[in-house]
């Protein structure tokens, strides 16, 4: 399975079935971060709902703290 993730496309052997499989598989939190998947933005609680397919684009942006 292609992914375009952040504008690379990533390669997956084992694809992963959905969006919160996704984050895993990359090592990813879920839980500070915001997820487009084909220009549509992805709630948080519906990642695991959220299936994926082969060509699929997904934007995640982590958010972080500062002063």
């Amino acid at each position: 399975m292609k992914l375009i993730i952040n504008g690379e496309e990533h390669l997956f052997a084992q694809p992963p079935a959905t969006l919160e499989a996704l984050f895993a598989a990359l090592s990813i939190p879920a839980a500070r971060t915001a997820v487009e998947l084909n220009g549509s933005v992805i709630e948080q609680h519906t990642l695991g709902a959220t299936p994926l397919q082969d060509g699929d684009r997904v934007e995640i942006v982590s958010f972080v703290g500062g002063g």
